[in-house]
């Protein structure tokens, strides 16, 4: 199997560098390694399904060891978490039961509007007002949204999360280490069937590429944002969260193939 590696390392590296780019956003904002990741492999040329099949697949892992990196950082909020545990998971199990009756396609144009406002919020918050953290109060909606949307919707619990929690004064570290540590669960719990029926075949050499660089890149990313000043933090997450929802609003109005 190493051989068989190294033999295909050269076919396997451009996938490790997408997987490595997408973990480092993801793990440092909070957000976007769907997004980030699935825009590259197809502008790569890789069809849609396997796109769609390897990246929720190396997510699953990701996250995980995204999770665990954050936790030993000590970027994690319990008391956050504790509440966002529950509702989401339950959103996004609700979202995948719905999923055959209500086409998330359809709401997601209007939410990644109302996030690319977010987005230019939290960009110009980030210059003028130094943030002054506070317990947020609506917790439970959030949990509850973000989890169905990332179901019917193919992603969404990081942007909806993360970026509704920073406008209500929610320590930007904080809320990106336990946003990332509760997505694993929630993305286990969604997906965890989805990849018994995929079984061994989800793992091609996307896949593969896509998991070695997130994981490489997993303790980075929580390292960056335990580092970073909050105010940059808002900059790069409002940035963030304009370009993919303007990039997905685009895609919507058929600007973008």
């Amino acid at each position: 199997m190493i051989d068989a590696f190294i033999a295909n390392f050269g076919d396997i590296l451009p996938f490790i560098l997408i997987g490595f780019s997408a973990q480092m956003i993801d793990g440092a904002l909070g957000m976007a390694y769907g997004v980030i990741s699935s825009t590259l492999l197809l502008a790569m040329g890789v069809p849609p399904s396997r796109a769609s099949a390897s990246v929720h697949a190396a997510e699953t892992f990701t996250t995980g060891v995204s999770a665990i990196s954050h936790i030993l950082h000590r970027n994690v909020d319990w008391k956050l978490f504790s509440r966002l545990i529950i509702p989401g998971v339950i959103g996004g199990v609700a979202g995948a039961y719905l999923l055959s009756n209500i086409d998330g396609a359809i709401v997601k144009p209007f939410i990644q509007v109302y996030l690319a406002a977010i987005g230019v919020y939290l960009i110009w918050r980030g210059f003028h007002l130094p943030p002054k953290p506070r317990d947020p109060k609506w917790v439970t909606p959030l949990g509850l949204a973000g989890g169905f949307m990332d179901a019917t919707g193919g992603g969404g619990w990081g942007p909806i999360v993360t970026s509704n929690l920073l406008l209500q004064g929610s320590s930007p570290r904080h809320t990106i280490g336990t946003v990332n540590t509760v997505e694993f669960i929630l993305t286990t719990s969604i997906s965890l069937t989805f990849l018994f029926h995929l079984g061994w075949e989800t793992f091609t050499t996307y896949t593969v590429g896509l998991l070695i660089g997130g994981v490489v890149a997993a303790p980075f990313g929580a390292m960056l944002a335990r580092r970073v000043a909050p105010q940059f933090l808002l900059r790069a997450v409002g940035i963030v969260l304009t370009l993919t929802s303007l990039f997905g609003v685009a895609k919507w109005l058929g600007y973008i193939g």
